[in-house]
């Protein structure tokens, strides 16, 4: 007579490597930080003289409260506010870091919503997408117009936005499943 193994039972080594393990390596990478990537100037007519900025929008305790406290950011307009802000400031792309400034997930700003990147499937297609950032960057940097240089930099940080650290990535593609789903 033989006895079919429990499929409810887990070994105590197993419970600690799928579960309690990895769960305390990513409470050490939090809080997460949102940051937005925009365009600022003292007057909006001056295009000449703006420049790039990052702008520290705060933390959160966790991936999902990140993606919903930059959402509201940015359907609030309230990403460039305070003492120290710029007048005129056009939000690009949107940022979550963790504690270590590794990329957690990233989005380009458009018409007032965060269109989020999935993040790259593999190291190999990180690796195209850097060349291809590279190539952008080296095309902004010869370039002798400053508007289509700096659009040439935001198409290649916009291309990086999938860059989501290895640790981040499931986590990231995740959510982003999650998201479409609701």
């Amino acid at each position: 007579m033989t006895f079919a193994r429990s499929e409810t039972f887990r070994y105590i080594g197993h419970i600690l490597a799928a579960d309690v393990l990895p769960a305390l390596y990513r409470s050490q990478k939090l809080p997460l930080r949102i940051s937005c990537l925009g365009v600022a100037s003292y007057d909006a007519s001056d295009a000449a003289n703006s420049f790039d900025r990052v702008i520290p929008l705060g933390e959160c305790p966790s991936p999902e409260e990140a993606i919903q406290a930059a959402a509201l950011r940015v359907a609030r307009g309230d990403i460039c506010t305070g003492p120290d802000s710029f007048p005129y400031f056009q939000p690009r792309i949107m940022l979550i870091q963790d504690r270590d400034q590794r990329l957690v997930l990233a989005g380009e700003i458009r018409a007032g919503i965060i269109l989020w990147q999935q993040p790259v499937a593999s190291d190999a297609e990180a690796r195209r997408i850097v060349t291809e950032a590279s190539r952008l960057r080296g095309m902004a940097f010869r370039t002798s117009d400053p508007a289509e240089a700096r659009q040439l930099r935001y198409r290649a940080a916009a291309l990086e936005a999938r860059l989501v650290d290895p640790f981040w990535r499931e986590t990231a593609a995740d959510l982003l499943r999650l998201s479409q789903a609701a």
